[in-house]
C-alpha cells in the first residue's frame, strides 16, 4: 500500500512534467532488472518511439526507493491508473491474474520478451525462440565437426571418441515456455545436420535467477564438477556474463565453448578475445519500438497485432570486428 501511495505522488510529479511538454499519455515498462544493459537498451527504443508520439514512458522501478519484483510493480502501476503497461511477463498464474486485473481496470497490457499466454494481454513482443534455437544449433554443429576432425587425427577406434557435452542454462522457473522452444529447436537443428546421438548429449541445468549472486553460485557449481561441459548455452545476458567470468576464473578459456545471449560491450569484447564462442544479438531498439507501437495501435484503432517479433543476428569471431565498427559508427 505504501508503495502505491508513494508512486501516486511520483506519478503526479511526472504528469506535471508531462503537461509542460504536452505529453498526454503515461505508459510504464516493467522488467525484472531495470539496471541491465539489455533492458536499458529496450527502454531506449520505447522512449524514442513514445516521445515522437507525444507520450511519456517510464522504466518503472528506476526512480522508486527500494527493490520491487515485477509483480509488485504491476500492483503499483494498476493502483496508479497508468495509461498502458509493458511488462516482462511469465506463465505464472499470479502474473496472468495481475494482467487480467489491469485490463479489467481499463489498462491495456503488452507482454515483452516473456509472455503470459493465458492472460488478457493485448500483444506479445519478443524474439522467435525457434530462430534462436536454430542459430545455437548451427554453432554446436560446427563445434561437433571440429571435434570429429580432432578425433579422426587422435583416435584410432570410434568407440574411444567422447560425446560433446552440452549444458543449457535455463531459468529455474519451468513455466517459461520460450526457453523450451529454444532448446527443442536447437536439438532438432543439430540432428538435421546429421549429428548422431552418440556425438552429443544435452543437459538442461536449472539456474536460480533470483539475483546476480544466486546466478553466479549456480554457474560456479557447474565448474566445480568433475566433468565440465564442452558447450554452455546461455539464454540471457546475466548468465552469459557470469559463465564467461567462470571460464576465466577456472582457466578454461578454449576448453569450454560459451554460446551467449545479447551483445553488450563486455560480451562482444569476450568474443574478440576468444572467451565466448558466439552470441545472439537482439534488436533491442525494435523490441522497445514494437511495444509502444502495440499500445498506440490500440488507442488509435481499438486493436493491434497479437505478435511482434524483433530481429536476431549471430555474432562470432568471423564478424565481431564488423559489428564493433558498426557500433562505433552508430555512437
Amino acid at each position: 500500500m505504501g508503495g502505491s501511495l508513494y508512486f501516486r505522488f511520483y506519478r503526479s510529479d511526472i504528469l506535471r512534467q508531462a503537461e509542460e511538454t504536452e505529453y498526454d499519455k503515461y505508459f510504464v515498462m516493467i522488467t525484472d532488472n531495470y539496471k541491465s544493459d539489455f533492458w536499458r537498451a529496450v527502454y531506449k527504443g520505447a522512449l524514442e518511439t513514445a516521445k515522437e508520439q507525444g507520450i511519456y514512458i517510464d522504466l518503472l522501478g528506476e526512480n522508486l526507493s527500494g527493490d520491487y519484483s515485477t509483480k509488485e510493480l504491476m500492483r503499483i502501476a494498476i493502483a496508479s491508473e497508468v495509461d498502458g503497461i509493458i511488462v516482462y511477463a511469465s506463465e505464472a498464474p499470479a502474473m496472468a491474474n495481475l494482467i487480467d486485473e489491469a485490463v479489467r481496470n481499463g489498462i491495456p497490457v503488452v507482454t515483452l520478451y516473456g509472455d503470459s499466454t493465458h492472460s488478457d494481454r493485448l500483444s506479445f513482443v519478443g524474439v522467435s525462440g525457434y530462430s534462436v534455437g536454430k542459430l545455437y544449433g548451427k554453432q554446436i554443429v560446427d563445434i561437433i565437426k571440429e571435434k570429429r576432425r580432432q578425433d579422426f587425427l587422435e583416435t584410432d577406434h570410434i568407440d574411444d571418441r567422447s560425446k560433446i557435452q552440452i549444458a543449457v542454462l535455463a531459468s529455474a522457473d519451468t513455466l517459461d515456455s520460450g526457453q523450451n522452444i529454444i532448446i527443442s529447436s536447437m536439438q532438432d537443428t543439430i540432428r538435421q545436420e546429421n549429428a548422431t546421438d552418440s556425438e552429443f548429449e544435452v543437459e538442461v541445468v536449472a539456474v536460480d535467477n533470483t539475483n546476480a549472486f544466486s546466478v553466479e553460485e549456480s554457474i560456479r557449481d557447474i565448474f566445480m564438477q568433475e566433468e565440465v561441459p564442452d558447450v554452455i548455452v546461455c539464454l540471457n545476458e546475466l548468465n552469459t556474463i557470469c559463465t564467461y567470468q567462470a571460464v576465466v576464473d577456472f582457466n578454461m578459456v578454449g576448453d569450454v565453448n560459451v554460446l551467449g545471449y545479447y551483445d553488450s560491450e563486455d560480451i562482444v569484447n569476450a568474443i574478440d578475445r576468444g572467451g565466448i564462442y558466439a552470441t545472439i544479438s537482439i534488436d533491442t531498439l525494435q523490441l522497445g519500438q514494437y511495444s509502444v507501437q502495440a499500445l498506440l495501435d490500440y488507442y488509435e484503432t481499438g486493436n493491434t497485432s497479437e505478435y511482434f517479433t524483433a530481429d536476431t543476428t549471430l555474432i562470432d569471431k568471423s564478424n565481431v570486428d564488423q559489428f564493433k565498427n558498426k557500433e562505433e559508427q552508430d555512437e
